[in-house]
């Protein structure tokens, strides 16, 4: 009787690229839930938020397709990943869309940077219930023994109960540590941000150029925020929407009588 229940199908992707070590991580925790369709990047895209590729072609590559599971990669971003694997791969929309293992932190602003995040958002905006996994660890070879347990349930809670139209979820994991991770905290984004600096040289030429560089500044003070709870070794969870409008803002900017002579 078990044999008939139709495996839910799980689309995967990242911002690390295919060959990161956190997105086989990811397939192999949800190889267990159902079927498995890996669309990533041939090359890192980290910080490309919810950019597309529209002045080249994209093209995709099949790394491998067998029983409940495939895999392709493509030379497009995380959005493009998701519009490719539900448009041309599966022609049609998956049950879930998880991407990750992030090799970093996606808590607070980086939200708004992440590539990571940006397929999420894009999956969110097309009515799938999506996923986002981070890990406060921006080594290659970060550890990622401890965290199967909670990926799992938080995807399988998901699959499940669904979210809310118009929601996503944000899931930052602390770095692995001698200490267990103490739980889960449902929370908002933190009040933080980047205060970035240009580190300007010469080239052999003579010519300037510049590399980004910066610091993380965090004057949130709230203890229900994402940035304590991985600073006090929690996995936190914030609910993520696409829909930017600031509602709170409308009577006041009503109240300017835009239209006055």
């Amino acid at each position: 009787m078990m044999n008939n229940i139709k495996k839910p199908t799980i689309l995967i992707t990242n911002d690390d690229g295919y060959f990161a070590p956190g997105i086989r991580k990811l397939i192999s925790i949800m190889r267990k839930l159902g079927r498995v369709i890996v669309v990533a990047s041939d090359q890192p895209m980290s910080g490309m938020g919810h950019a597309i590729t529209i002045k080249t072609p994209l093209r995709i590559k099949t790394v491998c397709k067998e029983q409940d599971y495939e895999e392709y990669i493509c030379n497009g971003t995380p959005v493009d990943c998701v519009k490719l694997g539900e448009q041309v791969v599966l022609k049609g929309k998956p049950d879930l869309l998880v991407s990750g293992i992030n090799h970093g932190s996606n808590a607070s602003i980086n939200v708004i940077y992440s590539g990571t995040m940006a397929a999420v958002l894009e999956a969110c905006i097309d009515g799938i219930p999506a996923i986002g996994f981070s890990m406060l660890d921006y080594n290659h070879d970060a550890d990622f023994s401890h965290v199967d347990n909670y990926i799992e349930n938080i995807s399988k809670s998901v699959l499940k109960n669904g979210l809310p139209i118009g929601v996503c979820l944000n899931v930052n994991l602390p770095a692995f540590s001698n200490e267990p991770i103490k739980g889960i905290k449902i929370c908002r984004q933190s009040h933080a941000r980047w205060v970035e600096e240009f580190d300007s040289r010469h080239d052999p030429r003579g010519a300037v150029y510049h590399w980004l560089t910066g610091r993380f500044e965090n004057d949130d003070a709230g203890e229900d925020t994402d940035q304590f709870a991985l600073e006090n070794n929690y996995v936190s969870i914030v609910p993520v929407q696409y829909d930017l409008t600031a509602y709170k803002s409308i009577e006041i900017i009503k109240s300017w009588n835009l239209e006055e002579e």
